[in-house]
């Protein structure tokens, strides 16, 4: 585990620049797939952006995990315009690359304006992100960008024995989604789905807790359908796998968009809880993401 999450965790791609991620995820597949219970067409290029899809054998359901993650835009006079919703605080270090090298920096918030503390001017449109430090003991992860990278981790360690089913990486998901409407038509043309998984990660609340295994949730801001929740918790009970469930009534993910197609599509959340959302300092039980992978690949062999 240790080594491929903390590849992940070390690449920038905020969205509208995931291209980074792709072209890892690219050469990840190219080394790995020969080990694969079943070897996935693969679809990316031009026309899907840097979106990625993968399709093994004769798919009845897709898992998605968005790519992209909350940032920072250059703007004039050092100011910053956020990407997302990250959380922003005096003193959070920044990082990235414009046409003069490397960018290091602060975060300066001056009368509900945020500035960088960069010794230059930093070029216009310039993208930058938290960075990064990585924390893993025994029973957490804390890390910058761990929403999503858990959720891309979870759908490589699925890709190892999956047998029917796409997976997709999906972008802009962190800044108004906009990818995932293009991606369904692909696929319902390509090799229709009746379900979708979201492979993403939630927040811990007063009734969803660290250790308590991956959450399910039965509605964020939106409501999927009851009929499909409960085959899903039937599934779940039968597994043995601990897992909580999630009621809340604010956030979205590529769920949303999915229930706004025009296709017949079930779908349901599933992911770890975190501490610290959308802060460097993101955390999450070990023991919870281990339950997303089983549960995942328990999942995905029998709806």
């Amino acid at each position: 585990m240790t080594k491929l999450l903390f590849d992940l965790l070390r690449i920038e791609s905020v969205s509208g620049n995931e291209e980074p991620m792709t072209e890892f995820l690219l050469n990840h597949i190219d080394k790995r797939k020969a080990a694969w219970k079943v070897q996935p067409e693969i679809f990316y290029g031009d026309k899907f952006h840097d979106c990625l899809l993968l399709k093994f054998g004769d798919p009845r359901g897709a898992v998605f995990a968005h790519i992209d993650t909350v940032g920072f835009t250059t703007r004039y006079e050092n100011q910053l315009l956020p990407i997302g919703g990250p959380e922003i605080e005096n003193g959070t270090r920044l990082v990235g690359e414009d046409s003069l090298g490397p960018i290091s920096c602060k975060v300066i918030l001056h009368d509900d304006f945020a500035f960088h503390d960069f010794p230059r001017a930093i070029d216009r449109g310039t993208l930058l992100s938290f960075e990064q430090s990585i924390i893993l003991d025994q029973e957490f992860i804390q890390a910058a960008y761990l929403d999503n990278r858990l959720g891309i981790y979870n759908c490589l360690k699925l890709c190892e024995d999956l047998e029917n089913g796409w997976i997709v990486f999906s972008t802009y998901e962190e800044h108004g989604g906009g990818s995932v409407p293009f991606l369904l038509r692909y696929i319902q043309e390509t090799a229709p789905i009746e379900f979708a998984l979201i492979s993403d990660v939630t927040w811990t609340t007063e009734g969803v807790k660290h250790h308590e295994g991956v959450a399910i949730s039965l509605r964020d801001k939106f409501i999927p359908r009851k009929r499909f929740l409960e085959k899903v918790l039937k599934l779940a009970e039968e597994s043995g796998i601990t897992y909580q469930l999630e009621v809340e009534g604010m956030g979205g993910s590529d769920g949303r968009e999915i229930q706004f197609s025009p296709y017949a599509i079930d779908w349901c959340f599933i992911g770890p809880p975190e501490d610290n959302v959308h802060t460097p300092n993101e955390k999450v039980s070990l023991k919870d993401l281990q339950s997303m992978v089983d549960l995942y690949r328990y999942l995905m062999k029998r709806l």
